[in-house]
C-alpha cells in the first residue's frame, strides 16, 4: 500500500502496534535513526557546515533503509529531513550549501530527525555541545533548559499511557519549566503518529495560552507518539528567522495548475518522492530549481512550510524528542536511549519537586535494570557456549583414545 492511498485500510491488514510486523517496523526505523544520529554527532566539530551534516544525515538515513525489504515494494527513507539549529535557533535549520554557517567551539546543536519503513515512523532530537575551546561545566541557564527538556520528556513519557489524559502531560510539564525557571517553548506539540502521519490530531501541548488550546483526550493502547520537549531561558515565543525556509510537507487537500515551469517541476517531483511526509528543498535535486518553484506552491498553499524558528539572541534553548509505543505491556521508548550529554557535567542549582523527581528516577532505575538483565543474558549466554565448547572438546578427546 502506497503513501496516496494509506487511508484506506484493507479488511486483513492491521497497521498499528498490535501487529508484531509494525512493531519490528517501528523498531528497525528507530534502530536507523540511533545509527544516524550518533553519526550526526561525529560531525559536529568546530568549522563544519551545517548544510554539510543535515545531508549526511539525510544520506546514512537513506542508505541505512535501502537493503531493507528489497523484495518487497516498500516505501522508506526519510521521515523528517535532519535539521542542526544552533544555539538560539529553535529548529527546523537544513539549509542550502551555499546558504549555510559553520559551527563553532561551544556551540549548542539541537539535531532533529525522523526515519520511516513503510510509512511506519521513528523520530528523535537531542541538544549536543560543540567541544569548546576550554573544558568547563555547564552552568546557568543553558544547564537549566538542558535538565529541563530532557527530564520533562521522561516525565511526559512516563505519564502517555493507555488511559492517561493528554492534559496531565502538559500539568506535568508546566511544574518540570517552573522547577527549573524556564518556558515550555510556546506551539510545540507533542504529535500521534500513524501510517505515513508524521503530525496526527491527537496532541498534547507542552504550555497552555488562551489562544491555543487543544481537544482533550485520553491515550489508548498500540498508539504512537512522539514526545517533543523544548525549553527556552527567554520567553518561549519563538519568530520566525529571517534564514530561508527549507523544509516542507505537501498539503494533500489542496491542488493548483501551477503556471511556473520550476514549480510544475518541484510539485510533480514532491508528489513522486514525498506525496505525505516532510522534505527539504535539498532532497528535490536541484537547489536552484527548488528555491524558484517553492514560492508559487507555497502561495497556492500546495505546501506546508516549517520555517526557521528563533529566539532572541543569547537565549539558552533545548530541545529533546523521542518515539514511543504503547503496547499491550506498556510504554516502550524506542529511539534516544542515550542523549550525547554528559549530565554530570551538567551543573543546574535548582531541582525538580519530589514528585517529578521520583518519576525521573523510576526512568533510570528501570534503565539499570534493563541493562542488568541484558548483562545476565551475555553472561549466561557466554557461560553456556564456553561449557558446550568444553563438552566437545571432552567428547572429542574420549574418542581418540
Amino acid at each position: 500500500m502506497s503513501a496516496s492511498d494509506s487511508g484506506s485500510e484493507s479488511d486483513t491488514e492491521v497497521f498499528d502496534c498490535s501487529s508484531v510486523d509494525v512493531v519490528n517496523k517501528y523498531n528497525l526505523a528507530a534502530g536507523i535513526v540511533d545509527v544516524a544520529m550518533q553519526g550526526v554527532i561525529t560531525q559536529c566539530v568546530a568549522g563544519k557546515s551545517i548544510a554539510e551534516i543535515c545531508a549526511f544525515g539525510d544520506a546514512v538515513i537513506e542508505g541505512q533503509t535501502k537493503d531493507l525489504f528489497k523484495t518487497q515494494k516498500m516505501e522508506k527513507g526519510v521521515a523528517f529531513p535532519t535539521c542542526a539549529s544552533v544555539n538560539e535557533i529553535v529548529c527546523h535549520d537544513s539549509p542550502l550549501a551555499n546558504e549555510s554557517a559553520e559551527l563553532a567551539a561551544g556551540d549548542f546543536v539541537k539535531i532533529d530527525m525522523g526515519c520511516h519503513l513503510d510509512g511506519f515512523i521513528a523520530v528523535a532530537a537531542q541538544t549536543i555541545q560543540v567541544a569548546p575551546a576550554e573544558a568547563a561545566p555547564i552552568t546557568g541557564p543553558q544547564a537549566d533548559v538542558l535538565r529541563a527538556a530532557y527530564e520533562g520528556s521522561i516525565i511526559a513519557a512516563s505519564l502517555i499511557k493507555a488511559g492517561s489524559a493528554n492534559a496531565e502531560v502538559t500539568a506535568a510539564l508546566v511544574k518540570v519549566a517552573d522547577a527549573y525557571g524556564v518556558k515550555a517553548m510556546q506551539g510545540t506539540l507533542m504529535h500521534q503518529m500513524k501510517r505515513f502521519v508524521v503530525d496526527g490530531n491527537k496532541v498534547v501541548l507542552l504550555r497552555e495560552e488562551p489562544d491555543q488550546k487543544v481537544e482533550a483526550h485520553t491515550f489508548e493502547e498500540n498508539e504512537v507518539y512522539a514526545v517533543d520537549v523544548a525549553m527556552s531561558s527567554g520567553e518561549g515565543k519563538p519568530k520566525e528567522s529571517e534564514q530561508r525556509t527549507t523544509v516542507f510537507k505537501r498539503a494533500v487537500d489542496k491542488s493548483y495548475r501551477l503556471k511556473m515551469k520550476a514549480s510544475r517541476w518541484v510539485f510533480n517531483a514532491v508528489n513522486e518522492k514525498f506525496p505525505t511526509l516532510p522534505f527539504t528543498v535539498r532532497a528535490l535535486g536541484d537547489d536552484r530549481q527548488g528555491r524558484m518553484g517553492v514560492v508559487e506552491c507555497l502561495k497556492h498553499d500546495l505546501l506546508h512550510p516549517y520555517p526557521v524558528l528563533k529566539e532572541e539572541a543569547g537565549t539558552a534553548v533545548a530541545h529533546f524528542k523521542f518515539t514511543v509505543l504503547l503496547l499491550r505491556n506498556g510504554t516502550k521508548q524506542i529511539t534516544l536511549h542515550n542523549p550525547a550529554i554528559d549530565w554530570d557535567n551538567v551543573k543546574s542549582e535548582k531541582k525538580l519537586d519530589d514528585e517529578s523527581q521520583a518519576l525521573v528516577d523510576a526512568h533510570f532505575a528501570a534503565i539499570k535494570e534493563g541493562e542488568a538483565k541484558k548483562a545476565a543474558a551475555k553472561a549466561k549466554k557466554k557461560a553456556a557456549a564456553k561449557a558446550k565448547k568444553a563438552k566437545k572438546a571432552a567428547a572429542g578427546g574420549a574418542a581418540a583414545e
